[in-house]
Formats: C-alpha cells, structure tokens, sequence
C-alpha cells in the first residue's frame, strides 16, 4: 500500500471526485483543493509528494500557482489542461511544471504518469556526493545541484536531466534514453520535449553560449556532460 500523499487542486467537482478515487484505488492519500488561493497553503500544509494542478482556478491560476509554490516546493507538479488553454509546453516547463496533461483525463495515463513521477522523485536515498564535473556538485539524498557553490533552483525533470548525463559524464546519452529516464514510460515523450529541458537547463547553468562548456551536443548522438 502507498502511503504518497498527493495533493489535487482542481475546481471541477466532478474532475476532483474522479481523480481522488482513481488514486485511493491505486493505495494514494489524496486531498482537494477547490480555490488556488488556496493551494499555496495547502502545499505547505499537507507536504504532499506531488501536487496535480489544474490551470483555471478561482482565486489564483495554476501558472502564477506553479511559479510560486516553486520557490519553495522541490517535489513533482503536475499540471492539467483543457484542450483550448493557449498555453505552450514551454512555459509550463519554464515555470516549473514537471509534466502536464490534457483533460478529459484517462485515468491509466494519469495513474502512470503519477507513477513514474514519484519514481524519479523518490529514486535516490543514497547520499552521493562525489563530484564528477569541477564546478558541478550533485547530492542525491537531498536532490540538491550546487554550480561553483550557488544552489540551483531546478525543477524536478531539469535534477534528472542532469544526474543522468552526470552518471553518463563523458559519454553522449541519446534522446530516447532521456525520454525513458524522464518518465519511465516510451510513448508520450519526444526529442522536442527533451531538446528544451536542455535548453532550459543550460540557462540555469550559464551555459547557453556556443562554445557549451558544460553539456555538449554530439551530433546524432544526443547530449553529454563534459568533463570540466
């Protein structure tokens, strides 16, 4: 039995109701939040190991949520759409979303995607602290990357971006490996969604100038953390 608490912001009575039942199926605590004026409460509250978010709320959006709740909250978010948001997967990854899905909901996708979220959320207790790139230090138990000293704010996929290409440090990982470290399931990533979780990445890591200094691009091969 699970014992993830996962915290459901959403104003649709009917969504909310669906969701928390597909998940206490699956052996997760849930709780509902109605109004984002809410949520940011709630998720210092409730501590919860993932929040799902809908866009359209009352009181306060899911994107100026997201963005807030990032200062502070390090675990996976989740956002949910409509079919009509005139929102790009851009800006949700820029403002901290981890993975997003487009209502109506089917519940084995969301159940999946849930999964292979906390997966990568919970894949590391162990405190590894050696480092492998001269001004990149990674600390697996508390999922903290630290660039010449200075603590990276980095949402949940850009940490698992970079621990794979620092466990493959020297070595090109290819795309499709990064689709299935991300989430842990092949079919609805792409090397669209890969190319600008690197690029985002290489922001956080004032690395986004030719010549790249710290993750490379090989050429029909991927990308790879050099050895600095």
């Amino acid at each position: 039995m699970n014992e993830m608490k996962i915290l459901i912001v959403e104003d649709d009575a009917e969504i909310s109701r669906l969701t928390a039942m597909y998940l206490e199926a699956e052996g997760y605590e849930s709780k509902i939040i109605n109004d984002g004026g809410d949520a940011l409460a709630a998720i210092k509250s409730y501590h919860p190991d993932l929040v799902i978010l809908d866009l359209m709320l009352p009181g306060l959006n899911g994107l100026e949520i997201c963005k807030r709740a990032r200062l502070f909250y390090r675990a996976p978010i989740l956002v949910l759409t409509a079919s009509d948001d005139d929102v790009s997967e851009v800006s949700l990854l820029k403002l901290g979303a981890d993975d997003f899905l487009s209502k109506p909901l089917k519940p084995h996708i969301l159940v999946a995607r849930i999964e292979a979220l906390i997966r990568r959320s919970q894949a590391s207790n162990v405190d590894i602290t050696n480092e492998k790139h001269s001004k990149l230090h990674i600390n697996a138990a508390t999922r903290e990357v630290f660039l010449a000293g200075e603590l990276l704010n980095l949402t949940g996929s850009e940490y698992e971006m970079l621990n794979l290409l620092e466990q493959n440090i020297g070595i090109p990982v290819s795309r499709d490996d990064c689709c299935k470290a991300l989430r842990g399931i092949d079919y609805d990533f792409n090397d669209r969604s890969i190319d600008m979780r690197i690029s985002m990445l290489r922001k956080k890591l004032n690395d986004d100038k030719m010549p790249y200094k710290i993750i490379t691009t090989v050429r029909n091969k991927g990308y790879m953390l050099l050895n600095g």
